[in-house]
């Protein structure tokens, strides 16, 4: 098969198209036919090196952790899935070598959920990772009906999911913070926007009212907008952040690591279907194209997705 992988770690042009083996089929495994992979910022972070601490790293390795396609075959022990199937997954495994950026893929059928037909491939691959972090973070928060809920970083890849899916569980109000030039992106969403930067706290102060204090607060900035939150949030154990895990846990804060999730997946891809929840994808681009790909996520500018298409 096609696949874009690497042998050491760097910047984006240790990336490259190679012609690597087809993936092995376990008795508890789907072979995907792939059409289309989800890029995202932990992915560069792969490519980097940073995350050999937290995780196996074997090479050549293929990043990618997003996945829509096809089902071409199932291990002997899979009952729910057969060739032919359209799915989407998160394909987060305990070891990080063969990711979703190539032609086939095999996971677990545990981490595998139903593509709705109205649905396309693209916005399907667009949505796991993205989603489950979003939904995630918003539960371990317990956010719900009547909260108020601050979400940083509102027009990004988890963000824009997550001011969405803070509604949908019933969230009476929702602040985004954003550059002034995704601020109609962001109200677009349901979210009430603010600015970025030294006035926050103010800012959002002045937008709630009483005592300028906000529910839940999901930080997937980190630095300024991790302090800054800490004064905004009513209990820290109602704030959560996705980027910072060591000063969560030393400011009582809670700290959010997506985890595969069929059900949940489900639950977002239904939504789509349903016209309930968008995905944002600003660019897709073919599978040769993965080092742009990175450059673009790494520039830290891009608004919802990119996607790699297979």
């Amino acid at each position: 098969m096609r696949a874009i992988a690497l042998t050491e770690f760097g910047d984006a042009e240790v990336m490259s198209l190679q012609e690597l083996p087809d993936p092995l089929l376990g008795p508890d495994q789907v072979l995907v036919e792939v059409r289309a992979a989800g890029v995202n910022p932990v992915d560069y972070k792969i490519r980097a090196g940073h995350l050999r601490g937290l995780m196996p790293h074997h090479t050549p390795l293929i990043p990618g952790w997003d996945v829509s396609g096809v089902v071409r075959a199932v291990g002997i022990g899979v009952l729910d899935w057969k060739p032919g199937d359209e799915v989407l997954a998160y394909a987060r495994k305990d070891h990080v070598q063969f990711g979703t950026y190539a032609e086939l893929v095999s996971l677990p059928d545990r981490m595998v959920a139903r593509k709705p037909s109205t649905v396309d491939f693209v916005t399907a691959a667009a949505l796991p990772l993205a989603g489950l972090t979003a939904l995630q973070a918003l539960k371990v928060t317990g956010a719900g009906p009547g909260d108020v809920v601050l979400v940083h970083a509102a027009a990004g890849g988890v963000g824009h999911l997550q001011v969405q899916i803070a509604r949908e569980l019933g969230a009476s109000r929702v602040l985004g913070t954003a550059s002034s030039r995704n601020h109609e992106f962001v109200r677009s969403l349901g979210a009430e926007p603010v600015a970025y930067g030294d006035a926050l706290v103010d800012a959002v102060a002045e937008t709630v009212g009483g005592d300028g204090l906000v529910d839940v607060v999901v930080d997937n900035v980190g630095g300024l907008a991790f302090d800054q939150s800490l004064r905004l949030v009513r209990d820290r154990e109602r704030m959560t952040s996705i980027v910072d895990g060591p000063r969560a846990l030393e400011n009582g804060v809670v700290n959010t690591w997506a985890r595969p999730n069929a059900e949940q997946t489900q639950w977002l891809v239904d939504l789509v279907a349903a016209g309930k929840l968008h995905v944002e994808v600003q660019q897709t681009l073919p599978l040769e194209e993965a080092v742009k790909a990175h450059k673009l996520i790494e520039g830290g500018h891009v608004r919802g997705k990119i996607v790699l298409t297979v």
